[in-house]
């Protein structure tokens, strides 16, 4: 397949792909090749190519999309859905939704690994983790979690772990939400846990090592289960509450009611529904068990002035180091969904949630006043925005009543007890008109009732939130000045502003992250999510409401099928880490089915990112490491050793291809061939896809299944670190045990739901969709061989300034390369961090460090980069290899060098005290960088001070504008929390009198 060479400016794949015709030919000559074909026909192997051209039907340009798009949102129906179920209707502001949803510089960015360019986001999120500490009334919170239902099963993971009881029971709450009951149960049987569901007032404290209770329960009804903690504790278990985090700005917070754990979903601070997703869901916990705190922390540390910096902290206690002992994946974030929500936190204040709550809370008074005027009964006493009504014989006729006045309500299907209520959540954005159109829909339940009764008006006087008094909170929260500066829409916008301008994300510089895949998300692909046919959908509507979705999923699900040979696709899984814990659960379920419940087995290659032994441990598997050899391929030998000795025990391998090292493998096929051969199945890792997309099919050389991350191959946008969605597809063998979930209808799968919602992050699937049908089949194909293009230009131009360490068969690599960077620190001192942080001062985000070996670099440029800028990179590259010679013929100080003391911030520019034997201008305008470089807003921040000294909400305030005159003063010590922190700028507080040691990264090795 030859590179076209005409320009056509309506084909979308010519704006998508970087290099021009022109450019790929001068790339060419470069990397070696005649032509592209034939760097693809070298680069890999001819055993595993795909026999036929990828057919996905003909390209769209973008005016024919967003027809199509439109076309398709207005089949679905967005109805006032009033389901409830922990899924609500709620207001984005719009100077949110303008510059932070629908902001590149947001949305583009990436995970925060790199701290000094990810100050922006590290503090949005340091936000979101005060604003769930305060509001749970816990000490510590993280930066978010995928939803609220696998929030509960991490809680209750969390809880096993630091539970001082021996039992292998976890206990349930009957009235939590339906979906979480049953994600709960999805994560407790692998691990061999039993889930007792039931009433509280009959749970046996003895017999469990943790309980869960809804906080007010799915049906509404809020009940103090203080009494029942305590009996919890003296037992050693783990109380953990799922609270909704609005109500708890009127009700007593867990923390003060003696919860160990709360979690809960943040959707109704003004995150679109969605159909599911995706929405950022929190989790909180006392500081003692900060350490068992799943996903990401954001802590602050000190830069090297001294000076407050914010950075992930405690990251090492998952994959990270304890691989195959990990309990969790720390890629499993929703960061872009976090920062909507602490920006609604920050935007509205804590009275500005309490009158948002209490107006909620008056309204569903009102609501429960008017049925029971027209003589129906409220059976709750106490609640927040939910009532439950027990409609008897009429439940069918009130459901279409209230249908046919545009109003979803939520049948409890399946209530053994009370098979015929109805439930009613109301929200912010209920009016008084849909209040009284629900009262037209129940009508007069029998004589006694007053008819059409009383109006909103005349009845909203009457009432008083039904809240219990005993529960009403007292306690004070969001005191922060973060959350009381930004009342104007003029102050958030700037807020937002100076936030983006902390960060670099990929609309200033590529980010050439290996493994992650850092492409452009088009504009055109973005703009449907806003659409309400598509954001204002309930998870649970009716299916008839949903046509427009069920078009787009069947067909996403074709297309993802035809890319990858596999027979069937799930789309539940909502990132990359859960869909490699369902493939694994597929396959344990597939082996159970046959009897072989002694395959528990998981190969893995050392080399294999850090999820995947993470996700196999979760699914109950025991991981054996497989060798590499010194080309980064799997050792055949180990493997056949390694296959035999467990032949009987044998459940899978977990292997990425193109491999983890950057090339394809050409013994992949022997690979499968061995593990089948000992009865085990092949999970091949698709977070390399963007490779083999249109060249190669999993499904035809081996794999049996693997997820696809639409958030990397299929231009889902990373957004600080999530949202992600991560679809496994299968064999036919395996297909009858992809997830099931309680509102899904057919046939139920031995494997129960992975997410809260039937699919998961269902609104985002239309960016992943509308970016396959602007491509067609001919565009996807073109990626991939551009993306390897890109690849081999950069290893080609690097090659004879630094060791590359991993070649494929013709001295090729795939859509990645590894330069190695251990020998600067023998002979220099210099280390790949220093590396990574000296191309900050170029205006660049470091590629992967140290992953998949320490002190290296993995750099995969993607195809969407133009030559122009692989040049740049290339060149600053380049440049600092003549820095580290500098050092090496000591022209330059081994000690104090630029290396050592990236990046420079502006600080170093104009501070008077210029102490470095180099000059300003090569510390901060080195060589290639333009006069409109990105500005650090910190210097170097200290790893070690910051896990050492663990601050992980906004530290408390003296006073908001009382900040040492001169940034630059000095100060006697370091203290953890400068005081005088202004809490919209960390640049102004004091440097220390000395700068603190350099401490080594942390590696991010991230495949999520």
């Amino acid at each position: 397949m030859a590179v076209e060479t005409t320009f056509d400016p309506f084909q979308f794949r010519h704006r998508h792909l970087g290099p021009s015709s022109e450019d790929v030919g001068r790339m060419l000559r470069i990397v070696g090749a005649p032509t592209l074909d034939a760097l693809i026909d070298e680069a890999i192997p001819g055993a595993i190519r795909q026999a036929r051209p990828l057919s996905l039907g003909p390209a769209l340009t973008e005016p024919q999309l967003l027809g199509k798009m439109c076309d398709v949102a207005s089949r679905n129906r967005p109805m006032t859905s009033l389901i409830g179920q922990g899924y609500y209707r709620s207001h984005l502001p719009a100077v949110i939704q303008r510059n932070v949803l629908e902001n590149p510089a947001w949305y583009t960015a990436y995970t925060p690994y790199q701290p000094e360019i990810s100050q922006g986001r590290l503090e949005a999120l340091l936000n979101f983790q005060t604003m769930i500490a305060d509001l749970t009334g816990l000490e510590i919170a993280n930066a978010s979690l995928l939803d609220e239902a696998t929030a509960a099963a991490e809680a209750m993971a969390m809880a096993r772990r630091v539970s001082q009881s021996k039992a292998t029971s976890f206990f349930v709450d009957s009235d939590c939400h339906p979906q979480t009951i049953a994600v709960l149960q999805t994560r407790a049987e692998p691990l061999g846990w039993t889930v007792m569901v039931g009433d509280p007032a009959g749970l046996d404290a003895a017999a469990v090592f943790g309980a869960l209770f809804q906080y007010p329960g799915s049906s509404g009804n809020i009940v103090d289960r203080s009494d029942t903690i305590e009996r919890l504790h003296a037992h050693g278990a783990i109380a953990i509450m799922a609270a909704d985090p609005l109500a708890l700005a009127l009700l007593t917070p867990p923390g003060e009611l003696g919860a160990d754990i709360a979690v809960g979903s943040t959707q109704r601070f003004g995150v679109p529904m969605g159909y599911g997703g995706p929405h950022a869901a929190c989790i909180a916990t006392k500081a003692a068990y900060q350490r068992s705190l799943p996903g990401r922390l954001v802590g602050v540390s000190i830069d090297s002035r001294g000076r407050p910096a914010y950075r992930l902290t405690l990251q090492t206690r998952e994959q990270h180091i304890r691989r195959e002992k990990a309990t969790s994946n720390i890629c499993t974030a929703q960061v872009l969904l976090a920062v909507i929500a602490s920006m609604y936190g920050v935007y509205h204040g804590a009275d500005g949630l309490r009158q948002i709550a209490s107006r909620v809370a008056h309204t569903a008074a009102a609501l429960a006043r008017g049925l029971q005027e027209r003589g129906w009964t409220v059976p709750t006493a106490h609640y927040f925005d939910t009532i439950a009504i027990d409609a008897g014989e009429r439940q069918d006729a009130i459901m279409e009543a209230a249908l046919q006045r545009g109003i979803n309500l939520r049948r409890f299907a399946g209530d053994s007890a009370s098979p015929s209520r109805i439930g009613i959540s109301v929200d912010e954005t209920t009016t008084p008109d849909i209040v009284e159109k629900i009262w037209a829909a129940f009508g007069a339940k029998n004589e006694s009732g007053k008819g059409e009764g009383a109006s909103f008006a005349a009845i909203e006087g009457q009432v008083v939130n039904a809240l219990p008094p005993a529960l009403r909170r007292s306690s004070t929260f969001m005191t922060h000045p973060v959350f009381a500066a930004y009342r104007s829409e003029t102050e958030m916008m700037r807020y937002l502003r100076r936030l983006a301008d902390r960060d670099l994300a990929l609309d200033r510089t590529m980010i050439p992250l290996g493994s992650c895949t850092m492409k452009l998300n088009a504009a055109a692909e973005m703009m449907p999510l806003s659409w309400p046919g598509f954001s204002d959908l309930h998870p649970f509507a009716p299916a008839d409401q949903a046509q427009g979705y069920a078009e787009m999923i069947a067909d996403l699900e074709a297309k993802l099928i035809a890319v990858s040979g596999y027979d069937a696709v799930s789309l539940q899984p909502n990132s990359g880490a859960q869909g490699e814990y369902t493939g694994l659960l597929a396959i344990r379920a597939y082996h159970r089915a046959r009897g072989d419940v002694a395959r528990t087995i998981c190969l893995i290659p050392t080399s294999a990112h850090g999820t995947n032994p993470a996700s196999a441990h979760m699914a109950g598997m025991e991981v054996v490491a497989v060798a590499c050899d010194a080309n980064g391929n799997v050792d055949l030998t180990d493997l056949r050793a390694k296959a035999e000795q467990y032949a009987d025990r044998l459940a899978a391998i977990m292997i990425t291809y193109p491999s983890t090292h950057g090339v394809f493998e050409t013994a992949i096929r022997s690979i499968c061939d061995i593990v089948h051969a000992h009865g085990g199945q092949v999970y091949l890792d698709g977070a390399n896809l963007n490779a083999q997309v249109g060249l190669a099919r999993p499904g035809d050389y081996g794999g049996d299944v693997s997820h696809f991350n639409l958030h990397k191959t299929f231009c889902i946008p990373h957004g600080g670190g999530g949202p992600g969605v991560g679809p496994i597809g299968v064999k036919a063998h395996l297909a009858p045990y992809l997830p099931s979930h309680p509102q899904l209808s057919g046939k139920p799968s031995p494997v129960g739901p992975v997410a809260a919602a039937p699919y998961g992050s269902a609104s985002i699937l239309t960016i992943a969709w509308a970016y396959m049908l602007l491509m067609g089949g001919d565009g996807l194909t073109e990626a991939s061989r551009v993306a390897i293009l890109n690849a081999n230009y950069i290893a080609g131009r690097l090659q004879g300034h630094y060791p590359l360490l991993f070649h494929g068969q013709n001295n090729r690599v795939a859509h990645e390369c590894i330069v190695d960077m251990r020998v600067f620190k023998e002979t220099t001192g210099v280390t790949v961090d220093d590396i990574a942080k000296r191309l900050i001062d170029y205006g660049f985000h470091a590629p992967t460090m140290s992953f998949p070996v320490p002190g290296t670099l993995m750099i995969e440029p993607t195809e969407s980069e133009s030559m122009a800028e692989l040049d740049r990179f290339c060149d600053a590259m380049i440049a600092i290899r003549a820095e580290i010679r500098d050092i090496e013929t000591g022209a330059m100080s081994k000690t104090d060098n630029p290396l050592h003391n990236a990046p420079h911030s502006a600080l170093d520019l104009a501070d008077d005290n210029w102490p470095h034997p180099y000059s300003r201008m090569l510390g901060c305008f080195p060589a290639g960088a333009s006069g409109d470089k990105y500005w650090c807003p910190v210097n170097r921040v200290d790893n070690v001070y910051g896990d050492k000294h663990v601050v992980c909400t906004r530290p408390p305030v003296q006073s908001d504008r009382n900040e040492a005159a001169n940034p630059l003063a000095s100060t006697a010590s370091h203290a953890p929390i400068a005081p005088g922190l202004r809490n919209v700028d960390l640049g102004v507080t004091a440097r220390a009198s000395s700068p603190p040691a350099r401490s080594k990264p942390l590696d991010p090795a991230s495949a999520a």
